[in-house]
Order: structure tokens, then C-alpha cells, then sequence
């Protein structure tokens, strides 16, 4: 890092910039302090400038120096104390070499009580210093504070012995390196630059660097399972068998009344994904299983395939396959977008999109499940409503009321509201009585039904029940490669649904793992959102071959995991043996659980997505964000009314529409002086209380300059010359005098970052300027050393601007230049320091 620029003393003349010697000489002749050429106004006296500077005498009775700035018409005067009689406070001197004041200044309310005890900085220069008008760039010490005072050069012997020893460590590591084996040799060629540059830091803090280090990272299972203890086993059995109890009967009622899919195509779920998620998950509290929104999107791809004729409503084999299929590209977009580390794509979505399609999605469930909780299913298919809008469904409940099975009816509204009260129950007892968390009420009320079917055969009454559960092809656990050439078909109808359930199930596993945080219990697994990405991408692609739903982690039941006493991944193992065991030997025991329980257990999840809605349009209401607002309206309309495939693509339309309109709108800013100072701040935000300099408009570009942002800089620029803001309408006729524009000064301190197409453009701009006689000065720019400076200088724009000169270190600098070269111009010459 080259150090910063810094201004000259007042005694002293400018020297040429810090970039080269080959700066204009008008440099040279910058005055100390702006001189009366340039004169100062706010928006409220604009119009009488001139009236008020011909009638007022500068420098009548004010008693100010010659070269001292004039007052603006709304501030006050400011007294400025003889520089040579104040000695400044220590903190801009250069250490080790105190200043040299005149031995008569007399102490005033301004000497500086400790002038050098605290000074711990190193300076370019003696005298005030002053690195810009809106943040000074001090400069690192040059001595370490443990390491000693030293304050300038090394000594000879000094300098030896230092030269000494790096030569030995030096020495030392070229024969660490000979000695290593091709395989430490192989591993340092695999290294990362970040890898590399830790190895650095670990040998100089005496820790070993190991490659077992680094596969602990990225493999978090060899951190727990070193330190998993038995202390955790008695929480995580028990928070597993909790969540077992909730969340198995779930996935059954997601699989048959969502997904379309055979019902062990849940389970299958709760075993595979949970298993490899505990190997490579970065949360160690995370439940990952299915989802109602991924289930719903399945079924809605299965309805699709079904509309098209490529299979019946009947053929389980093509549903498990296709279901297989989902979840494989959903899993392999998820382990790609992990390894290309794109842990930031939950961001890409806004949260209004979000809110409003997962309301949307649970308004299309809760209609849904009505159909089969009134004993309407049979009429439903012979209509051929199942596959039709929520509307349509609404329209066909409504118009076959007298249709309704009582005794369905009756269990399905009984298991919901036994489920709602126990629900409401636990909220609120729960955090009085913790251990209501363990009370699983779902699995009660999936027992108690299948009890009372088979007890008083509520099969032959009419009631639905689940009937045998086995897999489609007759097999448990067949494999299934998903990505075989004979499924392109399938898989480029599947890829559009694929990628929005991973997008949504990425993010709300990151919602649900930055509320969870990290692991208590391991200090080295650290939180990840690229490691997440991957942890969750290759749970799905194991899950897919065997034909499971896609699965992402999930607030609701790992917050149960966690409350209920699971610290440790092994909570997930032991969900999945727990499956394991349901699978195997307790399937036969659901054979009469009546499915209008299943539907009221989906109809619980329908109403707490559809919760939240109310308090984000209240919010949004009390705010005044009404495009937030419409855009939720929009999906949430879209989704009822047609179906949720339209819903989807307008939210993501809109969506990424709203990104790149906010990408692609330029920030710049006209700035206005804080009166009486050398602040610079927003003039567009309080007109009133800043004031402008006349002939100079100054520009400050608060952004990196991008082929996004640069499309309607030049617009936006001519805008603040004609107007003074970017918020008036181009058709109102001219507001700034042309003269206003002689100096055009860009602050670009927040371009950290420059591409091509910027450079083009901002090429152009100077071009057109310079070609119109207008003066321009860029202030804060980079160092030289930063690809700014050398896309300025590689594309001209340096030397169309004037040279290196006219490149300054603050606005206040550059207003001294125009005056200067203005001066030159008008062969004024009082106003050089030389002269002064």
C-alpha cells in the first residue's frame, strides 16, 4: 500500500503530486486558503447572488486575511488563529521529530498539552495535515508497540542482524521444503491461495499446519465424532425420537396427498437425506426432511406428466421415478451452486416474493386437503378437478355440499383441531414447562386413529383409509440412477420446478440455520453457506437415487430437535435409524390410518405458512411499502387463480426484474458545502442548509462503475448540470446557468472498482466535457497502484482530464485548483502562496 497523499504546510509550496513528476506547474501556484474568485451560495439566495456581491465590500471591516475564503450569505465568521502563534496538537507530526515552532509563541486555549507523548503515527510530512474533506487516511505506525520505540531508521548493526536472520528462516524453510515426501508435495500443489496463506500464518503462530486440518473443515464429521462424548447421547436419542414421533406420520401425509408419490417415498426422506446431511452439514442442530412447498411443486410436476398422457393417475412406478428425478436435479443444482461457492443465491429472491408465494402455496394446500376431508376424492377425480386451479376446486366444494361424507368429515376436523389445541398448548406452556416439548400429539393422534379404524371399521363406513405402504417396484431401497439418457425428457420438463425447489429450500434451510447458529458443543464447526449448499446438494443426490422427496432443513422441526435436548448431528442418525425401523417393521401397522387424518396433519402445516402473512402486510401497510406490498398481492392472486406454476414465474420475473433495476440505476449525488467548512455532504437531501460554489459542479460517484450501472450515467450527469438534482423532471426547461459548469469535479472515492465498459463510458464523459471548454478534477481516487488509476491512465482519461495534476486528494484541493488555473487564465497572480 503506497502511502497516502498529503497537502502542503502553509509555508511551504505545493509539491507535485505523489503519481509522477510530470505535473502541470499550475500546481504549484495552488493557493493556501480559496481566494474571492470563488464564491459560495445556497439554493435559497441563488438568485440574488449577484445583487449581493456587487452592494457588499469584501473586506471592509472583517478583519479576515487577504487570502482568507469569503463568507457565504447564510454563515457566520469563523475566527481563524494565526498559525504561526498556535502550536498544533502533536497527532499529524511526525514521530521522533517534533515540530519546529518560533520560540516567541505564547501558549494559548489551542497548545496542545502533551505535543508528542502521543504520537504514535508516522507522516509524510511536518506541518497541519489534511488527507481529505471526508475521511483523513492516517497511516500505520512504523514501530510495532510490543517490539520496542523505534521511531525512524534502522542502524547498520541493526539492519545486519535483521538481514541475518531472515536469512536463516529463510534457510529453514527451504530445508523443510526439500524434506518433504511427495505426498506433503502433491497436498501443497492442491492447496487453495487461501490455504496457502493460512500454512503461512499457522508457522507463524507455532500452530501445525496439517491437511487433516483442512478435511476437518470441509468433512465437519471428524470434528463431532473425535469429540462426541456420552454426555450427548441420552439429548440427542430423545430429541430424535421426538421429532420421529411429529415428523414421520408427516412425511407419509406429504408424499400420498402432495406429491402424488407413493408414501414410502417420504420415509425415504427421513433416511437417506438425514444420514448424509450429518457427515457434511455445517449446522449441527439442522433436521433436514421434506417440505410442503417441494412436496406441493413435485406433485404439481406429476399432475403435468400425467396431463400430457405420459402416464395415468394409477402408475406409482412413473411417479416414484419422476419424484427420483426432481429430486436429483434439484440435489445436483443445489452441489453445484456449493461448489462454485454461490452460498449467497438465497439473496436473490426478495422476502416479499418469499412471503408471498409460501402464503400462496399454503392457501393451494389448505384447498387441496378439503377436498379429500369431506370424502370428496372419488367425485373430485371423476370431475377431473384434482388437477384444475384452487378457484376451480373451490367452485366444485361449494357446488357439492350435499355430497359430503359425515363420518370423514367428523374425523378429519377432530384430528385438526385436536392437533391445533395441542399446538396452541405447547406455545404457551412450553416456556414455563419445557418438557411439553416431548409430548408428541401428532403420533398420538396417527395411533389413536388407526386404533379406533381398526376397532370400529371405519373402512367399511366409507373412510378412507392408507391401505398397504410398499414400494412401486415391489422392492425396498432399489437404486435408481436419476441422470440416465432415457430420463432427458423427463429431466428437461422437471428442470424449471427443480430449480425453484432448490432455491426455496436453500433458503429456508439458511433462515433456518442462521436462527439456529452455530455448534455450542464444537467450536470447530463454523456456520457455512457454501458447505451448506454442498452438504444439502449431495443429501438429495443420495436421497434421489433411491426415489425420495427432495429434503432441506426445516426451522419448525429443528427447533423441536433442539428444545427436546439434540446438540449433535447424531440427533439426524438417529432419526434415520428410527426410519429405518418404521420401514421395516412398523408399516403394517398404519395399514388403517384413516387419510383424512393425513389431510388434517398437512392441513396444520397449510395454516402455519399461511400465519405470517397478515403480520408482513401489516408491517408493510405501517411502512408505505407498496410495491413490497403489490408484489406479494400479485403472486399471492397469481397462485389462486390460475395455478402455481404462473405464480412462480411471475414472482421470479418480478423479482429479478426489481435486482436488476436496482443494479442498474446509477447513485450519483450533486454535493454541497457545509457553510463555514470544508464538508462536502448530499445536496439533493437538505438544499437548504448546504452551499454551492459557483462555477463548479461538484459530482460525488458513490459505486464501483460496471457495464450495469453506467447505462444512464451520462443522463443522470446531465440531468444534475441542467437541473441541480436528479430528481427533477426532464421537462421543465434549463434551472443552472451554463457558467455553473466550468468545473466539473468528480469525488470518486467509492469507485473501488472499474470494468471496461464503465471505463468507456466514463471516458466519453470526460471527452465531451473537455471538448466544451469545462475543467475537470477527480479527488479521492484510488492509489496508484489499484486498477482504477491504471484503467484511468491505459484509456487516456488521466490525460484528457489535464494530467496528472488535476488528480487531487479532496474536494477542497481541486476548488483550489480551478481558482488557480482560472487565475492563470485571467493572469491573476496575487493569489499565489509565493506571493501572498
Amino acid at each position: 500500500m503506497s502511502p497516502p497523499r498529503a497537502n502542503p504546510p502553509a509555508n511551504v509550496p505545493p509539491t507535485s503530486p505523489s503519481r509522477g513528476q510530470s505535473s502541470s506547474t499550475i500546481r504549484d501556484h495552488v493557493p493556501t486558503h480559496p481566494s474571492g474568485l470563488r464564491q459560495s451560495y445556497n439554493a435559497s439566495s441563488y438568485t440574488s447572488l449577484h445583487d449581493a456581491s456587487a452592494s457588499a465590500s469584501p473586506d471592509a471591516g472583517s478583519g479576515r486575511d487577504a487570502d482568507s475564503p469569503p463568507l457565504s450569505p447564510t454563515s457566520s465568521p469563523l475566527p481563524r488563529p494565526n498559525d504561526a502563534a498556535i502550536p498544533s496538537l502533536n497527532l499529524a507530526g511526525p514521530s521522533g521529530s517534533p515540530r519546529n515552532h518560533p520560540a516567541s509563541a505564547s501558549p494559548t486555549e489551542h497548545t496542545a498539552l502533551l505535543p508528542t507523548a502521543i504520537d504514535f503515527q508516522e507522516h509524510a510530512h511536518e506541518g497541519p495535515c489534511n488527507h481529505g474533506t471526508f475521511s483523513p487516511r492516517p497511516m500505520s505506525p512504523t514501530a510495532s508497540l510490543l517490539g520496542g520505540s523505534h521511531t525512524g531508521t534502522l542502524s547498520e548493526s541493526e539492519s545486519e542482524t535483521s538481514m541475518s536472520a531472515m536469512d536463516g528462516l529463510l534457510a529453514q524453510a527451504a530445508s523443510r521444503k526439500k524434506s518433504k515426501s511427495w505426498k506433503r508435495q502433491w497436498a501443497a500443489r492442491m492447496k487453495s491461495k487461501k490455504m496457502s496463506t493460512s500454512s503461512v500464518l499457522a508457522e507463524q503462530h507455532g500452530i501445525k499446519d496439517s491437511t487433516l486440518m483442512y478435511l476437518s473443515y470441509y468433512l465437519p464429521v471428524l470434528v463431532w465424532a473425535r469429540e462426541y462424548s456420552w454426555a450427548y447421547f441420552k439429548g440427542d436419542f430423545v430429541a430424535a425420537l421426538t421429532v420421529a414421533g411429529m415428523y414421520v406420520p408427516m412425511a407419509l401425509s406429504l408424499a400420498a396427498n402432495l406429491a402424488h408419490v407413493p408414501p414410502i417415498n417420504g420415509l425415504y426422506a427421513f433416511l437417506f437425506n438425514p444420514l448424509v446431511y450429518a457427515l457434511l452439514g455445517s449446522c449441527p442442530a439442522m433436521i433436514v426432511g421434506p417440505e410442503a412447498a417441494g412436496s406441493l411443486l413435485v406433485g404439481t410436476v406429476i399432475k403435468a406428466s400425467v396431463d400430457s398422457g405420459k402416464g395415468g393417475d394409477d402408475d406409482a412406478v412413473m411417479h416414484a421415478q419422476l419424484c427420483g428425478i426432481i429430486a436429483g436435479v434439484s440435489g445436483a443444482m443445489v452441489f453445484a451452486a456449493g461448489v462454485a461457492r454461490l452460498g449467497f443465491m438465497d439473496s436473490v429472491l426478495s422476502r416479499p416474493f418469499l412471503r408471498g408465494f409460501i402464503s400462496a402455496i399454503g392457501v393451494v394446500i389448505a384447498v387441496d386437503q378439503i377436498i379429500p376431508e369431506l370424502g370428496l376424492s372419488k367425485l373430485a377425480d371423476s370431475h377431473g378437478v384434482g388437477h384444475g386451479s384452487s378457484i376451480e376446486k373451490l367452485r366444485f366444494i361449494f357446488s357439492n355440499l350435499d355430497h359430503v361424507h359425515g363420518l370423514t368429515c367428523a374425523v378429519a376436523v377432530t384430528s385438526f383441531a385436536v392437533i391445533m389445541v395441542c399446538r396452541e398448548i405447547k406455545r404457551r406452556l412450553q416456556p414455563r414447562y419445557r418438557g411439553v416439548a416431548y409430548v408428541p400429539d401428532r403420533f398420538i393422534v396417527v395411533v389413536m386413529s388407526c386404533l379406533l379404524a381398526y376397532c370400529f371399521e371405519w373402512d367399511k363406513a366409507g373412510v378412507a383409509v392408507l391401505g398397504k405402504v410398499e414400494a412401486a417396484s415391489g422392492h425396498m431401497f432399489t437404486f435408481r440412477w436419476p441422470f440416465r439418457l432415457s430420463h432427458m425428457a423427463q429431466i428437461r420438463d422437471a428442470t424449471s420446478t427443480s430449480f425453484l425447489i432448490a432455491l426455496l429450500g436453500f433458503f429456508e434451510s439458511s433462515v433456518a440455520a442462521k436462527s439456529l447458529g452455530g455448534s455450542a458443543a464444537f467450536a470447530g464447526i463454523q456456520l457455512s453457506p457454501n458447505r451448506e449448499l454442498v452438504a444439502l446438494g449431495a443429501a438429495n443426490l443420495v436421497g434421489a437415487c433411491f426415489g425420495s422427496l427432495p429434503a432441506f432443513g426445516g426451522y419448525g422441526r429443528s427447533k423441536v430437535n433442539r428444545s427436546t435436548g439434540g446438540k449433535t448431528p447424531m440427533a439426524s442418525i438417529f432419526l434415520a435409524i428410527l426410519t429405518l425401523i418404521c420401514i421395516l417393521f412398523l408399516l403394517p401397522s398404519l395399514y388403517y390410518l384413516p387419510k383424512p387424518v393425513l389431510s388434517s396433519l398437512i392441513s396444520v402445516v397449510a395454516w402455519s405458512l399461511i400465519e405470517e402473512c397478515p403480520h408482513d402486510i401489516s408491517f408493510f401497510l405501517r411502512i408505505r411499502a407498496w410495491q413490497e406490498l403489490g408484489l406479494m398481492i400479485i403472486i399471492l392472486l397469481s397462485t389462486i387463480f390460475f395455478s402455481l406454476s404462473f405464480g412462480m414465474a411471475i414472482g421470479v420475473g418480478l423479482s429479478l426484474l426489481q435486482v436488476i433495476r436496482h443494479s442498474t440505476r446509477p447513485r450519483i449525488q450533486i454535493l454541497g458545502r457545509i457553510p463555514g467548512t470544508n464538508r462536502f455532504e448530499n445536496a439533493e437531501a437538505n438544499p437548504d442548509h448546504l452551499e454551492f460554489i459557483e462555477g463548479c459542479l461538484i459530482v460525488k460517484i458513490p459505486e464501483p462503475l460496471t457495464f450495469a450501472n453506467t447505462g444512464e450515467l451520462k443522463t443522470r450527469l446531465r440531468r444534475l448540470e441542467l437541473y441541480g438534482t436528479s430528481m427533477a423532471h426532464p421537462a421543465l426547461p434549463r434551472l443552472r446557468r451554463e457558467d455553473s459548469n466550468h468545473n466539473i469535479i468528480f469525488d470518486i472515492h467509492g469507485v473501488t472498482s472499474l470494468d471496461g465498459s464503465g471505463t468507456q463510458v466514463l471516458e466519453e464523459i470526460v471527452r465531451d466535457y473537455r471538448e466544451r471548454g469545462v475543467r475537470i478534477f477527480f479527488s479521492r481516487i484510488p492509489g496508484p497502484d489499484s486498477e482504477v488509476w491504471q484503467l484511468m491512465q491505459r484509456s487516456g482519461i488521466v490525460e484528457l482530464a489535464g494530467g496528472e495534476s488535476h488528480f487531487v486528494d479532496d474536494v477542497h484541493e481541486a476548488l483550489k485548483m480551478t481558482e488557480a488555473e482560472e487565475g492563470e487564465e485571467l493572469g491573476i497572480t496575487g493569489i499565489r502562496p509565493s506571493q501572498a
